[in-house]
């Protein structure tokens, strides 16, 4: 089967004083339609940049390369996200891919009511309805999104709205037209456990409704476990992990899954904090990444970066203890 998105060795650099750094570097995967995948890692794993660089929001003087294949709504060749100019990206925005930003309170425009930002996305792609039937078409977006009483919340500004409602307003906004792919990133950051649940429960619920494929960037494997049918583990900005969801959680094939598992809170047994931190692109290892915190290195990890190996079934692992 055609994936709906292919992902081929795509590096994101960012030239500095230093030289370029590389927040994403050869990242391979691909997502189906109707696809739930988890993205994970600790903050600063390059997973945002992923994110970002598939609808072209990289920042000023990034360089891309590698590429991303998204195949056509009908017959025709797939269209290689990394080397679209701006215009063609304007119109793949909203209408082929949709975003969920990490802050709501910054992504949403303070100064416009809630219904007129999502209006804004309607009328921004073909067949462009009028004003009045746009506006009707962003209720209809706020309700699916299970926003109570959504013509009253359509008028009000996003100030007047909780945490929650304002990432439902985003929710609302990034599939009012229609989009056949999801990217969200950390959408739950900053709502209680509650409401973070409600969220998740949310998008699945829109995911199955419109077989809608989704990218859920998180740093809370708990939180993708409930929603991804597979799993993409980035550290250090590689894919480290990738296969199955159930797979890579119960039998995890790269240290840093399993240390990521480790850290979750569970009832009746101690955390077990992974010590150190993510190196910083300018001092990475000359080897694996990971070694300097792994409890399983050895002295061939400081030589060089193991490539993927097969560790099951569409399951692949960057480390040499895979046999």
């Amino acid at each position: 089967m055609t994936p709906l998105l292919d992902v081929r060795a795509l590096t994101v650099e960012l030239p500095t004083p230093a030289g370029a750094l590389r927040p994403v570097n050869g990242a391979s995967f691909q997502i189906a339609a109707g696809e739930a995948v988890g993205l994970v890692g600790e903050s600063g794993s390059g997973k945002t940049m992923l994110g970002l660089a598939l609808v072209g929001l990289v920042p000023a003087g990034a360089r891309e390369s590698g590429q991303a294949l998204l195949a056509p709504r009908e017959a025709g060749e797939p269209m290689n996200l990394v080397a679209c100019g701006e215009r063609a990206l304007q119109r793949i925005r909203g209408r082929e891919i949709g975003m969920i930003f990490q802050e709501p309170m910054t992504a949403l425009n303070p100064v416009m009511r809630v219904g007129a930002q999502v209006t804004e996305a309607i009328r921004a792609h073909p067949p462009r309805p009028s004003a009045r039937r746009a506006r009707e078409l962003a209720i209809e977006a706020l309700d699916r999104a299970a926003i109570p009483e959504p013509r009253r919340r359509a008028r009000q500004f996003p100030h007047q709205l909780s945490g929650g409602l304002r990432q439902r307003a985003m929710i609302a906004m990034a599939l009012a037209a229609g989009p056949r792919l999801l990217v969200a990133d950390e959408p739950t950051t900053a709502l209680d456990v509650t409401v973070a649940s409600q969220i998740v429960d949310l998008l699945g619920k829109l995911r199955r409704e419109s077989s809608l494929a989704l990218l859920f960037i998180s740093h809370d494997l708990a939180v993708v476990s409930q929603l991804a049918d597979r799993l993409l583990v980035m550290y250090a900005g590689r894919i480290v992990e990738q296969g199955p969801a159930r797979d890579a959680i119960e039998h995890p094939a790269h240290p840093y899954t399993e240390a990521l598992l480790a850290s979750l809170p569970r009832p009746g047994v101690p955390m077990s904090p992974i010590p150190g931190g993510v190196p910083r692109l300018d001092a990475l290892p000359p080897g694996c990444p990971f070694e300097p915190r792994c409890r399983y290195r050895r002295p061939e990890c400081a030589l060089e970066m193991p490539q993927p190996r097969r560790a099951g079934p569409d399951h692949f692992s960057r480390c040499i203890l895979v046999p």
